[in-house]
């Protein structure tokens, strides 16, 4: 009992009337409870605010915006320095470079008179393309394929246009020539924006459905679904603006879109159910909806806020690209809270009680119900905790296994489908000249006024086991460019192996008594060092972000235990993410399931990127959960019925907005590009663990097992830690039954899953 009079000390420090000193909680609820009272009382107003701003920026990025583009460079790595060494000697191997793969039918060559004119009509009309420096023409040893090296100036040099222009002369030319023609490169890769595909109307799709069943109105369902939609359509317009400031890869808004998507129906399932509550309640729209926002509405705020927080701390990675898309992401995320409290709470002034109207619910059912279900399957588990705890922690860790040999990189165009031009001249490409053609490595020398270095040093290269051949050295000033062509294909590990025993063997042994340097760049060199940055940086990124969410969740539930058992429990939801990844992009397990048409590596920035998003989801999930929980023990002091009571009254909800989550991400792993599919089925399978095993089994197994120590905190520790009341209620005016002056009475009949 000693912890229960410590909480009845804290809730009552807690609810001291608004303003008084010190207390910043109170005066937040008092906020958003004005907030939301006023935005359900002026819909009108609210909206056409709302509307105004959409105009704005939709106007401004039209004409004023910047095209997105990828850039992978990365400060202070290797291939980085090489760049820089290429650029500041205006070298044309410091720019951006496509290919262009000709083939000629089977059982003729290149060489042949018509094919040879054919081809140099091709050549001639690569030739005249804009923004074309040189071209590079290079025949296979069975004459059957050509490739064409388009050098292009610096990106910043180029946009989208060039990439358009290279199109349609590729498809001029295979109209005409009678050939076949293909193109790909480092120019397709900076500027060719993803497929579209029907991977965002499934999810939305199943979202509906989802709505629909567990508000059981057509009404209450469409509010969150186009609150949703409305915040996505500005934070995704706004991009283009965005890029003015930072550059944003072109990949980043559909990655912000599923997460968007996602946070943003989620947020307003928790505010709609909170509004219908205390619609059920009798009170009026109004005030339903003011105090909705003071409630549910503070943990909005937090979920998003730790959202924005873990994804900014990406910026810890020094990877420009991963601070962009992770900026680009958070807009979306902070659009989506702050329209969850102002324009949804004004959609829900202005549907009034028809939010409960064109159901499909059985009669009977309020929200204040507890589905007996989830109580028996709360009983059930507390009276098998321990089991429960084994079974399921032994198999989140077979699951977790698997990334022991989660190997970090980037897929190349092979794992492109068939039917890209890019994966069709990668094929052509990789069978008249081997794989090593699709990767070349551009090594830059500084040769410090000693250009002999330059001749050894190609040698040298070329006498590597992992090169397959080396151009001819060139030279402007001091600087020299050697293009070395591997034996192995761009994403094998055998070939960053050669990049690495390069530089580690093969440079200090030609060049250790010169003064002359050497970097190895290129794409593949470049998506190496990417790579290996991330994983000297992961461990104490995912370090930060437990420490934070230790934080955060001991400031809220004034527990020391309840935060280390869910920094515990996120490890290990995110962990069998990690591991399902590792088993079907690395492994191939039912990699034809989901249209993966080869194995490829882990996508170097997508554990990190998980992990941030998926740390604020689960935050919020959380809180979620042990508000209910702590609120029954404050109430009671008894645990095992608080844990059993807090499971049953928020199943239902948590479950709903998981199974969103999970429709969301998992209709995005229907995409075409590989990376895509990374990232829905990572964060879809992180959520449907988190929601289902960790919330329903695990986390009361534990609580259970933990007694009332859940609920200890050393006494100095409490005088110590600012006060947040998450829940909000209790700073809130005392509760005033108004129903009765409402013209319609509420409907009682609300959420039936």
């Amino acid at each position: 009992m000693l912890v229960r009079s410590r909480l009845d000390s804290a809730l009552t420090r807690s609810a001291r009337p608004i303003g008084a000193a010190g207390l910043k909680g109170p005066e937040v609820t008092a906020f958003l409870y004005r907030l939301g009272r006023g935005s359900a009382q002026h819909p009108l107003r609210v909206i056409a605010i709302w509307a105004f701003v959409a105009v704005v920026i939709v106007a401004s990025s039209a004409g004023f915006g910047r095209d997105m583009e990828d850039s992978f460079d990365v400060p202070g790595v290797d291939s980085q320095l090489a760049t820089e060494l290429l650029t500041s000697a205006q070298s044309e191997r410091a720019g951006v470079t496509a290919r262009v793969v000709i083939a000629s039918e089977a059982n003729t060559t290149l060489a042949g008179s018509t094919e040879r004119a054919a081809l140099d009509d091709v050549v001639q009309t690569l030739t005249e393309l804009p923004n074309v420096i040189t071209i590079a023409e290079s025949l296979s040893p069975d004459g059957q394929i050509a490739l064409l090296s388009l050098q292009y100036p610096l990106l910043e040099e180029i946009d989208a246009t060039d990439l358009e222009r290279l199109h349609e002369a590729v498809t001029q030319a295979r109209d005409q020539s009678g050939l076949q023609v293909e193109a790909g490169g480092e120019l397709f890769f900076a500027f060719e924006e993803p497929a579209s595909s029907a991977a965002e109307l499934i999810g939305l799709g199943a979202a509906i459905i989802i709505l629909l069943v567990a508000f059981g109105s057509l009404i209450a369902m469409g509010l969150p679904i186009g609150m949703a939609l409305f915040g996505l359509a500005i934070g995704v317009s706004a991009m283009p603006l965005i890029s003015h400031l930072i550059m944003i890869p072109s990949w980043a808004p559909q990655l912000a879109t599923m997460i968007g998507l996602g946070v943003g129906i989620d947020y307003a399932l928790f505010l709609v159910t909170r509004h219908r509550e205390f619609l059920a309640r009798g009170l009026s729209v109004a005030e339903s909806a003011g105090r909705a926002v003071a409630t549910s509405g503070q943990a909005v705020i937090f979920a998003g806020g730790t959202v924005v927080i873990a994804i900014l701390g990406l910026g810890v990675a020094g990877v420009p690209f991963m601070t962009a898309a992770g900026v680009a992401t958070s807009v979306i995320v902070l659009i989506m809270v702050v329209a969850s409290i102002t324009i949804l709470p004004a959609l829900l002034g202005l549907s009034g009680h028809w939010i409960n109207r064109l159901g499909i619910h059985r009669k009977g059912h309020t929200a204040a119900d507890v589905g007996p279900g989830w109580r028996r399957w709360g009983d059930h588990v507390t009276r098998h905790a321990w089991p429960y705890a084994i079974v399921t922690t032994v198999a989140l860790l077979a699951m977790t296994a698997p990334v022991f040999g989660l190997e970090l990189g980037f897929p190349d165009e092979g794992t492109q489908p068939e039917s890209t031009t890019q994966r069709r001249a990668y094929d052509l490409a990789a069978a008249g000249f081997g794989d090593g053609i699709n990767g070349p490595l551009v090594i830059a020398v500084d040769t410090a006024g000693n250009p002999s270095v330059v001749a050894e040093l190609a040698s040298a290269v070329a006498a590597d086991p992992g090169v397959a051949a080396v151009a001819p050295p060139e030279t402007i000033g001091d600087v020299a460019t050697i293009i070395a062509m591997p034996v192995t294909a761009p994403q094998d590990d055998a070939t960053f192996a050669t990049v690495e025993r390069l530089r580690a063997d093969v440079f200090p042994g030609v060049l250790a008594d010169s003064s002359a340097s050497a970097h190895v760049g290129g794409q593949t060199a470049n998506f190496g060092d990417v790579a290996n940055r991330v994983s000297d940086r992961l461990a104490m990124f995912i370090a930060a972000v437990i420490v934070l969410s230790f934080i955060l969740l001991m400031i809220v539930f004034r527990s020391i235990l309840v935060p280390l058992k869910a920094a515990l429990l996120n490890l290990l939801s995110i962990g069998a993410a990690y591991g399902v990844l590792v088993m079907v992009f690395q492994w191939g397990w039912g990699a034809g399931l989901i249209g993966l048409e080869a194995t490829v590596p882990i996508v170097s920035f997508i554990p990190m990127f998980m992990f941030a998003v998926l740390f604020g989801l689960s935050m919020d999930y959380e809180v979620f959960l042990l508000s209910r929980v702590r609120e029954e023990f404050i109430r009671t002091g008894d645990n095992d019925e608080s844990v059993i009571a807090g499971l049953a009254s928020t199943a239902r909800v948590i479950s709903s907005a998981a199974l969103i989550m999970i429709c969301v991400f998992g209709g995005f792993v229907l995409s075409e590009d590989p990376t895509v599919k990374m990232f829905g089925l990572g964060l879809g399978t992180a959520i449907l663990v988190d929601a289902t095993v960790v919330r329903l089994v695990l986390v009361p197994a534990s609580m259970k097992l933990m007694g009332d120590a859940n609920w200890w905190l050393p006494g100095w520790l409490d005088r110590l830690l600012p006060r947040v009341d998450i829940d909000g209620e209790r700073a809130l005016p005392q509760l005033v039954q108004t129903a009765a002056s409402e013209s319609t009475k509420p409907d009682a009949a609300l959420i039936s899953v």
